[in-house]
């Protein structure tokens, strides 16, 4: 049997040959790849704008900085939000794979919920230079940051009602759509930003502005383009997802509210504890920021996967879940986090054996005025190996934990791994000890460990003690 036919077999919930285990397995990968590809996808839309602003200068890259770095903390907490569609849909099919109803009102609470958070994002980040200039930003910097928001912020509401509609694709076992849409997506976006940013012969060149209109038309392409394959999938039909949208659903969207809430908490103190390593690797100069960026970048991809395993994870528990099924719920739980660890493994193992390699792909080593980077690139890449096992099983944990509906108790470990333990931690060994940069990484590890075993505790305290289902 070909591999398209073991996940087919599996994705049906039936193993053409080793038992349930290696059909959990088959599904489990044939819902992550697309998943894994999708926020890789993601990852280099973001990048190709860092690029973009890079090739204007170097005062656009530093107002782009400040301006995405505002945008991307509420951003993760919108996705916070709306990933919160794909456990109820799942949990709802697990109860009865004929649910459409239910499924097309969980899809317009998500649509509704995008709208109620985005409205007044919008006042907020329209005031982007005001605020930056009122928290010590330099004022013509916080100005042209502000300028370049003003461009990017409208990209947020097609966003995330982009992600809510991959949500509901992830859980509906049709992960494959967002994954071309992001991928047609990136040439679309580099084509606008072209023409829009820079001058030249039939160029518009309004500079940073331009980058910020691109990546917003880009996105209403992303949604538009979504929306339209919804329309017209012949398995999506009977769900009729946007029937209705203006109908408000009091009940949904509290339990959408209820679940996704914490989410977007966890997720906005994983971005913080990130946010708060950069500035603290600023205070000790700029071979450890470029260093401390590098190894981030590495780090960021590898964590593509895992976090593909988990989102796989949060569907395929959730499905089991709805159906009552402990035995189901454990095996999948199981599965994802065998795939999460082994990979993050393979990773850490890669990070310690070739380091130099790895830098190398990021920072030109031929360069004399890399070489006082290279060494804490290397020493970091090197704590990088532990905090990468750590995170992609607190990762793939929190997405078994969210198949559950199970999001309170994971946010409060979140917040006490990150900033109870990684973040005191980082502080005391940075300064207390004088170990600088190596002592936040060291801080990172610590937090993350703390998250991945207590996650893993509260999965085994749920499911293997007994207790099939949370409410």
């Amino acid at each position: 049997m070909t591999a398209l036919g073991l996940a087919a077999s599996a994705a049906r919930g039936r193993a053409p040959f080793g038992g349930p285990w290696m059909g959990e397995l088959g599904a489990t990968l044939s819902l992550a790849a697309p998943l894994v590809l999708t926020n890789l996808a993601q990852h280099a839309l973001m990048a190709t704008d860092v690029v973009l602003l890079g090739r204007l200068g170097a005062p656009e890259v530093a107002a782009g900085a400040l301006a995405t770095s505002l945008y991307f903390v509420l951003f993760i907490c919108g996705i916070g939000l709306t990933a919160a569609v794909s456990p109820l849909i799942a949990g709802a099919l697990g109860r009865d794979r004929n649910a459409t109803d239910e499924v097309r009102r969980i899809v317009r609470s998500g649509v509704w919920a995008v709208g109620l958070v985005t409205a007044p994002l919008m006042l907020l980040l329209w005031h982007t230079g005001r605020i930056l200039a009122a928290i010590g930003e330099p004022a013509e910097l916080a100005s042209a940051a502000g300028t370049y928001m003003r461009a990017l912020q409208w990209s947020m509401a097609p966003a995330l009602l982009f992600m809510v509609l991959r949500a509901s694709l992830s859980a509906l076992q049709r992960p494959v759509w967002p994954l071309l849409v992001s991928v047609a997506t990136l040439p679309v976006n580099v084509g606008l930003a072209l023409w829009l940013a820079f001058e030249g012969p039939g160029r518009i060149g309004l500079g940073p502005v331009g980058v910020g209109l691109a990546t917003t038309l880009a996105s209403l392409f992303s949604l538009g383009a979504l929306v339209a394959i919804v329309l017209c999938d012949r398995h999506l039909r009977p769900y009729r997802a946007f029937a209705r949208l203006w109908h408000f659903d009091a009940g949904r969207l509290a339990s959408l509210f209820r679940l996704g809430l914490p989410m977007a908490a966890t997720g906005l103190a994983e971005a913080g504890l990130f946010e708060a390593a950069v500035l603290g690797m600023g205070l000790f100069g700029t071979a450890q920021l470029a260093a401390h960026a590098v190894v981030i970048q590495i780090a960021a991809f590898c964590f593509m996967v895992p976090n593909g395993v988990a989102q796989a994870a949060t569907v395929r528990v959730g499905l089991a879940y709805g159906a009552r099924d402990g035995e189901a719920s454990r095996r999948a739980g199981k599965v994802a986090l065998g795939l999460g660890f082994g990979f993050m493994a393979l990773c850490a193992v890669t990070q310690l054996s070739v380091p130099q390699t790895l830098i190398g792909l990021f920072l030109d080593l031929s360069n004399a005025q890399n070489a006082s980077v290279l060494p804490y690139a290397t020493g970091f890449l090197g704590l990088a190996a532990l905090f990468a096992i750590a995170d992609g099983v607190q990762s793939v944990a929190l997405g078994m934990l969210r198949g559950l509906q199970d999001t309170r108790v994971p946010m409060l470990i979140a917040l006490f791994g990150y900033w109870g333990i990684g973040v005191p931690s980082g502080i005391a060994l940075a300064w207390g000890f004088g170990v600088e940069g190596y002592g936040i990484w060291i801080g990172f590890c610590a937090g993350l460990f703390v998250v991945s075993v207590l996650l893993v505790a509260r999965w085994r305290r749920l499911v293997e003690g007994g207790l099939t289902v949370h409410r």
